[in-house]
């Protein structure tokens, strides 16, 4: 009887880090923590003061009572009633929304453009090849034709 031999766990683990998926993720996620301070400065130093601009800089402040009253430390620790902090949900919210629409805007879709270009450019030169070959093709079927009508006439005179 064969005896089949167990997969070692190191051999396993390895198998799993050399997956390309693996290598691929890891490199997003340095990417991402590197560019993560690019779209923090682009909030902080331009969207943020726009937003300030119109409104408030700091959402943190406004909240709501459930159980009065409420009463809060100096140090942020409520020690009466019930506060619903919204406001610091809305300035996360924001921050989300603004985030996500710097990354898109600056990033993502640039990019898509360029990619949607780069396939367009592919497809040209693609179809032209396909016109080229096609041609040939047709050159090449009119010189069959042509031999063969030569032979047909050449069987004729013999």
């Amino acid at each position: 009887m064969i005896e089949k031999k167990k997969p070692n766990i190191l051999e396993g683990f390895k198998a799993f880090l050399m997956r390309g998926n693996v290598v691929d993720l890891a490199v997003a996620v340095v990417i991402g923590a590197a560019f993560t301070n690019i779209v923090n400065s682009v909030v902080k130093g331009v969207i943020n003061p726009l937003v300030g601009a119109i409104g408030t800089k700091n959402l943190d402040s406004y909240s709501s009572c459930l159980q009065h009253p409420c009463e809060v430390a100096p140090d942020g620790t409520v020690t009466k009633g019930v506060p619903i902090l919204w406001g610091s949900v809305l300035g996360a919210t924001l921050t989300f929304v603004i985030t996500a629409a710097v990354v898109y805007f600056l990033m993502v879709l640039p990019m898509s453009k360029y990619l949607a270009r780069q396939e367009a450019r592919r497809k040209a030169k693609e179809g032209t090849q396909e016109v080229i070959e096609l041609t040939e093709l047709e050159v090449l079927k009119e010189i069959r034709d042509a031999l063969v009508a030569q032979r047909g006439s050449g069987h004729d005179r013999e």
